[in-house]
């Protein structure tokens, strides 16, 4: 795919580009080592984000043929964050001390 797409900022003379994490996890709201484990990842990478996103409750799919309830499962999407990066290895890096419960998902964000 051609960088055309991709979505980019220019910040202080160079331009980067947005990508989007998608928290796949659940984790137990009440664990205040939880929450200061994020709220000092979060300002770790304070620089980089776009939109610190939002937690994610239950979902639907919506497909041609009808829906599926999405229930809260270990393996559902929980929550998102956009932040911007040179690359994709880049935006990895930003990863590296957040408090993954199970797994993150990186996409570049692509413009139409």
């Amino acid at each position: 795919m051609s960088d055309k797409w991709a979505v980019s900022t220019q910040l202080g003379g160079s331009i980067v580009k947005k990508f989007v994490f998608l928290y796949q996890g659940m984790w137990d709201p009440s664990d205040q080592a939880m929450k200061d484990a994020w709220t000092n990842w979060f300002g770790s990478i304070s620089d980089s984000i776009v939109d610190g996103g939002n937690p994610l409750g239950a979902g639907r799919e919506v497909t041609p043929t009808g829906t599926i309830d999405l229930p809260l499962t270990a393996d559902s999407t929980t929550g998102y964050t956009i932040v911007n990066a040179d690359n994709l290895d880049d935006a990895e890096r930003l990863l590296k001390d957040c408090p993954i419960v199970t797994g993150v998902r990186v996409y570049e964000a692509m413009s139409m």
